[in-house]
């Protein structure tokens, strides 16, 4: 036998041994080994770190990296159980990203979900799990939850790589501790449907975007044949179509037909109806305009409302509690003042080759009786080729000729310049438009300075506000009723009543007047949009900005806005 005393030093030498001597990779737990090969897995990536799981690139490649660094690779999906039950949250999460009009596929959802079940099959035979697997299940559900969360956030669409015009106003935000804090209290859905706009307009176009699907699963709905234009009193077996189309459109109230082929009052009035909400000519003639605005198919429809919704989540998370916003597309403006529309008017936006462009300023000032120092290109374009035919157009336009800015300006006599030799690059004077009820200003402008030089404007060319279409500006924003802006824009200064303005306006002195308080404006473009009454509109796309946006939401290629990597 072994003296006990023996036998004791036996034990703690073995012991100690065992305590002292590393785990072999047969030893470690499954979490351990998980870690360990996230840990090798991300190191080995390089710089720009490019990991690749299977045939699945991972596109978040600045954001997962710090996630797990700063967790230690400690895997977040799985633990030496296996997978955990937040992984079915977030393919939840990622099935449901269609109704955002995102596609699931582009969130790696058919390779999870082949993975997850391999896992869970195994492990119900009672079999070893595979922390290979595991690593890789676990790079992909994090790359799907900070790429959703992205696009929901700020969109799937960089829009300043798509268009130099769009200058949207979003703030940055952290995914990784998104994600981190989601996984601390397992709420994996409620932190990413916490990221899509707060604004009541897009979950509205969405709701559309539901409804339009399932009239497109159903077959779509039925054209009207073109021919000659119909009106009210008319007979034709064409009408038939006509109210079908407006029934399924929800201008029509079925139980208000007569007779399928008549043309009466009742479905007038839905045609006009229809035509508003089209941006057409509200005449009640069902002409060639009406007619391929009726003939639009769903699926066009379906694009419009997709593109519309992806530009919601460009926009800030909150507009302010007031604000002036308008609508491009729709050549109106609206002041919005704690939610609720306060002033509504027509504007005129920039012609298709000098587009009003897409941002959010801060409006401080406004001018009375401005004088307008007529901007470069349209001297090149404008000013110059109408000197050069007429030397009487400057005199005729009240626009002075001059050199120098500030103390050393100079006027010029335009007759001693031979405009002849006057090109766009060798220019050495400048041209200003005297202020008065001619100027193309008006007789006040409302600045929020910003890089494009836009702003709002009067206009004396009133006569163009009662058009349909009104893109016919240089690329400002004029204003249907300029008294009524900056009266509630002054409300805050007893001193400027409406008389008072009116009296500044027509003064001829240019005069600068501070706001109190500033007002952000959002210039935004809106080919479709469903109002609170749920009334649905759209407008024609004069910009032509929709295809090239539903392209850029179909590339292959996922990869993060810049707001969310």
């Amino acid at each position: 036998m072994i003296p006990a005393r023996c036998l004791r030093v036996f034990i703690i030498f073995i012991l100690s041994t065992y305590l002292t001597t590393p785990l072999t990779p047969q030893d470690r737990t499954i979490e351990e080994k998980t870690r360990e090969f996230l840990r090798q897995r991300i190191e080995a990536a390089g710089h720009p770190p490019r990991i690749v799981v299977g045939e699945e690139q991972i596109y978040s490649s600045i954001v997962l990296p710090r996630f797990y660094l700063e967790r230690t690779y400690k895997p977040a999906w799985s633990n030496n159980n296996g997978p955990l039950p937040i992984v079915d949250s977030l393919l939840a999460a990622i099935k449901y990203a269609h109704k955002n009009g995102l596609a699931p596929q582009d969130y790696h959802v058919t390779k999870i979900e082949k993975l997850y079940t391999t896992i869970n099959e195994l492990q119900q035979r009672n079999l070893q799990l595979n922390h290979l697997r595991l690593v890789d299940l676990d790079l992909l559900l994090t790359d799907a939850f900070l790429v959703l969360g992205s696009h929901l956030y700020g969109g799937r669409v960089n829009p300043e790589s798509l268009d130099p015009e769009w200058h949207p106003s979003r703030r940055p935000i952290e995914l990784d501790v998104v994600l981190r804090d989601a996984l601390g209290d397992g709420k994996i859905q409620q932190a990413l449907n916490a990221l899509l706009p707060h604004h009541p307009e897009y979950y509205r176009l969405r709701e559309l975007l539901a409804r339009y699907r399932e009239i497109l699963n159903d077959g779509g709905w039925p054209s009207v044949p073109e021919g000659p234009t119909m009106r009210k009193g008319d007979s034709e077996e064409r009408i038939a179509a006509l109210r079908k189309r407006l029934i399924l459109a929800g201008d029509l109230d079925e139980q208000e037909t007569i007779d399928d082929h008549l043309f009466d009052e009742t479905l007038e009035k839905a045609v006009i109806r229809f035509q508003r909400r089209h941006g057409l000519e509200p005449d009640g003639l069902v002409g060639r305009e009406t007619i391929a605005q009726l003939n639009t198919s769903v699926e066009q429809r379906l694009k419009t409302v997709l593109v519309n919704m992806e530009r919601w989540r460009w926009l800030p998370e909150n507009l302010g509690d007031r604000y002036i916003i308008v609508n491009i597309a729709n050549f109106e403006l609206d002041v919005i003042d704690n939610g609720s529309r306060v002033m509504n008017m027509r504007v005129i936006v920039g012609r298709n080759y000098r587009r009003t462009p897409v941002f959010t300023g801060q409006m401080t000032y406004l001018v009375f009786s401005p004088y307008w120092n007529i901007p470069p290109g349209i001297t090149a374009n404008d000013v110059l080729p109408q000197v050069k035919r007429d030397i009487q157009y400057l005199a005729k336009n009240n626009i002075r000729v001059l050199q120098g800015w500030g103390a050393d300006a100079r006027e010029i006599d335009p007759v001693t310049v031979d405009w002849s030799i006057i090109t766009p690059r060798n220019n050495p004077y400048r041209f200003r438009q005297d202020p008065g009820p001619n100027n193309s200003l008006g007789l006040v402008k409302f600045m929020f300075p910003n890089k494009y030089n836009v702003y709002l404007h009067d206009t004396p060319a009133r006569e163009l506000f009662a058009r349909v279409q009104r893109d016919f500006s240089s690329g400002c924003i004029r204003i249907e009723q300029p008294v009524e802006l900056a009266e509630y824009l002054l409300s805050d200064r007893p001193e400027w009543t409406r008389d008072a303005i009116v009296a500044a306006m027509r003064r001829g002195v240019e005069r600068t007047v501070t706001l109190v308080r500033s007002i952000p404006v959002h210039l935004l473009y809106w080919t479709s949009w469903t109002d609170e009454n749920g009334t649905v509109h759209f407008r024609r796309d004069i910009y032509n900005r929709d295809q090239r946006l539903y392209d850029a939401l179909h590339v292959p290629s996922p990869l993060m806005t810049k707001r969310g990597d």
